[in-house]
């Protein structure tokens, strides 16, 4: 049986995820008070709530509801912009100066509250050209709407093309490759400059087809590819590259949402209570499959895609000096989350992960 048992008792810091989905409402208020259950004090929240975030005064406001439901005054939020028509140059500049973070692009009805999405990138020339001056990072959910040769399966190889060419028109903007699936992603990432960097959640490390085929709790958008894809995803994230760190796209649903039969199964996985421990569980079934070796996994390796990295990319250094220690084998995860009508269940409920306590 593979192990990272080296690592019981390590000490690293706090986990940086860049990119959650914390909702509002009562699934809000049952979500937020989970994510330091996993590692985590540093949350790159997404804007896609009904309505949208597209302004610096709705981002605040929202950042405020945020933190009344944080006990622990501790975690920091970091707030982005949906990106929108009302989304102008001024306002991106207005935003920046605000403390709003990135902007999220999402093609029109491809995921979760997307329905305002983005048809063309040319009409948002000006708002790259205002980011790119004021550094204000773009955030890409990387996938074309499903049409014509185009399906849930190659959406996001059939974006990689715009990728390349927003970061040929904007060499300085600084662009997120949103939740890596594909070894094409990956490659199309380390092909670009030192701008352009991508995230990966941990349950990519974990899924392939097979798996979301009949599992709606497995199911997301963008969807895991081929094992060979799942491969090139694990490689990258114990290479060491600053261009690949933590992004889960933890993404709860209520429970009747996931069950389908009435409508669409909805789209997402809810990773947020384990975030950092399922990251480790996922390393060691790699080793087992002989996909990466345990030498390949050292501190530094870890320290990184779970912050560092990302926290250099952002310039952020608020809560890192706080620090988590990691235990093997040591919890099971809960079966669900329950709140004010809601119910929400994290992927690989029942299994046997790794724990995190706070030092």
């Amino acid at each position: 049986m593979a192990s990272l048992s080296k690592f019981d008792g390590l000490e690293l810091p706090a986990s940086a995820d860049f990119h959650v989905h914390l909702r509002d409402g009562a699934m809000m208020e049952t979500v937020v008070p989970s994510i330091r259950r996993g590692g985590v004090n540093t949350v790159y929240v997404m804007p896609n709530l009904i309505p949208p975030l597209t302004s610096a005064s709705d981002a605040l406001a929202y950042k405020d509801r945020l933190q009344k439901q944080d006990s622990s005054g501790k975690i920091n939020y970091l707030l982005t912009l949906y990106l929108h028509e009302k989304i102008t140059p001024a306002v991106v500049k207005g935003a920046k100066a605000q403390g709003i973070v990135g902007i999220k692009s999402y093609p029109a009805g491809v995921t979760t509250n997307s329905s305002s999405g983005v048809i063309s990138y040319e009409p948002f020339y000006p708002v790259f050209q205002a980011m790119e001056q004021c550094g204000m990072v773009l955030n890409l959910h990387g996938e074309c709407p499903s049409g014509e040769d185009i399906t849930i399966l190659n959406a996001e190889s059939s974006f990689l093309p715009t990728l390349k060419s927003l970061h040929n028109k904007f060499p300085k903007l600084k662009i997120v490759l949103e939740h890596c699936t594909t070894h094409d992603a990956i490659e199309a990432v380390k092909e670009c400059g030192p701008n352009v960097v991508g995230t990966i959640t941990p349950h990519h490390l974990f899924l392939t087809i097979d798996d979301w085929a009949d599992d709606p709790f497995c199911y997301c958008k963008p969807v895991a590819k081929l094992p060979r894809d799942r491969e090139a995803l694990l490689k990258a994230a114990v290479s060491g590259s600053p261009k690949f760190f933590l992004g889960s796209d933890s993404a709860p649903h209520d429970l009747a949402k996931k069950k389908g039969g009435r409508g669409k199964t909805a789209a997402g996985v809810f990773t947020q209570p384990y975030v950092t421990q399922l990251v480790l569980d996922a390393l060691e079934l790699a080793i087992e499959r002989n996909v990466i070796s345990e030498r390949d996994v050292s501190k530094e390796i870890l320290r990184d895609f779970l912050g560092g990295h990302g926290r250099r990319f952002y310039g952020i250094t608020d809560g890192s000096n706080e620090k988590i220690i990691l235990r093997k084998g040591s919890e099971t995860i809960q079966e669900s989350f329950k709140g004010d009508g809601v119910e929400v269940i994290p992927f690989r409920r029942g299994q046997s992960t790794w724990s995190v306590e706070w030092k």
